[in-house]
């Protein structure tokens, strides 16, 4: 049996390429995509995927199933869930019919080669969610080595039940999902100590709060050490820990839901974007097209395309550019030509597919040359904070997470996470200067250029609140 986890850094996300050497045949669980990655090293160790398959309806990245169904290989989702959790993509095939698909429910089994897979229904984190154990019969096993647990178990943690409400908006049901999740974790109890878990994410997603950095784990030392699976020692006190400090997930969410449920448009190939000259980037309005500015913060500070974003090409760009950037929305990117590539697969990823040009990042000054208007944001350091807000009187927008807010703030701020922003800019004053900050003002940068982009006058705190309560006498609120 060949397994290969494939892990795309930015989202934190964990596709696994399983495949029979003996047949040569293939699956892959939960792809992306853009699935020519999966292909190639399927080729390059001599298997051919006939066969793709999905854990649940995801959140935060654009499922590949369909694009593996328009080639031909044989879709496996979930049957399970009520009648808002089912695939209504599945007799959509582009230029009519079905997809090879097979609906599955909790102990249906099926086979890729010589490897056999059975479906377990694991609930909670969504209700159709379904893990899969794998065993290698063809290697003489008659027991499972694995399983795929998708958002289910992670290394450390779970996947949370509150996404539902949070991002995709259907009131009321975080705290049921939660109790349907603890079920769910008392019949993993059951399972075999000796099992390896292959999780669905990793550490830096959104899909839970405590995430792992280590690529994958057992059932037997998640039971002993994974402190969500511990809370489990009433349903109580397990609802109240996996409900508690959940972070805000970013915008994008709730369209990666719409969309992998109602069928991910296909994407065949990647945008090409064609490079732009000095004169014709000027020519672009930055109110109807989003220019993407991936320089440091430094150059984006000093001098930028007014009404331009900020999102540096780090693990949070995927994350910024979906919580600033509607899916309407032609895009031009300010990068590195050798990151072009990189940037519009993270994009294509979350579903921003109108990437339309690219302007190199280190040309800024020929824009300039040719008449391109260029400003800066106005930032200044912690120790001058103090003196702005008692003298200036700026409203203090905080765009931390709400569980870093609540350990601490400056009194009178407003809390919205940067990426909820774009979303209640209605609560924000147009009227007066805002001093944006954050914990050490990273992701107040990015902040910072949204609301300029849509008309607010700012000032980023250098630092962020970290450094402002080492240099402010006053006190702040906890």
């Amino acid at each position: 049996m060949f397994l290969r986890q494939i892990y795309d850094e930015k989202l934190a996300e964990a596709a696994y390429l399983i495949g029979c050497q003996k047949t040569g045949e293939a699956i892959v669980i939960d792809p992306e995509r853009d699935i020519d990655r999966y292909e190639k090293v399927a080729a390059a160790n001599g298997l051919r995927i006939i066969a793709a398959a999905e854990t649940h309806i995801h959140a935060d990245f654009l499922s590949g199933v369909r694009e593996f169904g328009e080639k031909g290989a044989r879709v496996y989702v979930s049957d399970e869930g009520d009648a808002d959790w089912k695939y209504q993509w599945l007799d959509k095939k582009s230029g009519g019919g079905r997809y090879d698909a097979v609906l599955l429910r909790n102990g249906d089994t099926f086979k890729v080669g010589n490897i056999l897979f059975r479906a377990l229904h694991t609930p909670g984190h969504t209700p159709e969610h379904l893990s899969y154990e794998v065993t290698d019969v063809g290697g003489g096993a008659n027991e499972p080595m694995g399983v795929a647990t998708g958002d289910f178990v992670f290394v450390g943690d779970l996947g949370r039940p509150d996404l539902l409400e949070s991002a995709a908006g259907i009131a009321g049901i975080a705290d049921p999902s939660a109790h349907r999740l603890y079920q769910t974790v008392r019949k993993f109890s059951a399972w075999p100590d000796y099992l390896q878990i292959w999780p669905g994410h990793g550490a830096g997603s959104a899909c839970g709060k405590a995430l792992g950095a280590v690529p994958q784990t057992t059932v037997g030392y998640e039971k002993r050490m994974n402190p969500a699976i511990r809370a489990a020692t009433s349903e109580r006190n397990f609802v109240e820990f996996i409900l508690e400090g959940q972070p805000e997930p970013p915008l994008y969410f709730a369209r990666m839901k719409r969309d992998n449920k109602l069928g991910p448009r296909i994407l065949g190939a990647l945008p090409t974007p064609r490079q732009l000259t000095a004169v014709e980037l000027r020519a672009i309005d930055p109110k109807r097209t989003a220019i993407i500015d991936t320089r440091t913060w430094a150059a984006f500070r000093d001098a930028h395309i007014a009404g331009s974003l900020f999102a540096p090409l780090t693990n949070s760009f995927n994350s910024d550019a979906g919580s600033f950037v509607t899916e309407e929305e032609d895009i031009v990117l300010i990068v590195d030509p050798t990151r072009v590539e990189e940037a519009v697969r993270d994009l294509v990823r979350i579903g921003l597919d109108r990437v339309v040009g690219f302007f190199d990042a280190g040309a800024m000054q020929e824009f300039a040359k040719v008449g391109g208007s260029l400003r800066a944001t106005r930032e200044i350091a912690p120790a001058e904070a103090r003196h702005e807000i008692d003298t200036r009187k700026p409203f203090i927008l905080d765009v931390r997470r709400a569980s870093e807010f609540a350990a601490g703030n400056i009194a009178g701020a407003l809390n919205i996470a940067h990426t909820r922003l774009l979303a209640k800019l209605d609560q924000v004053p147009k009227d007066r200067e805002l001093l944006v900050h954050c914990q050490g003002g990273v992701r107040s940068a990015r902040a910072c250029a949204l609301l300029e982009r849509h008309g607010y006058s700012v000032t980023n705190l250098a630092d962020g609140y970290a450094a402002f309560t080492k240099h402010t006498p006053a006190p702040v609120r906890a």
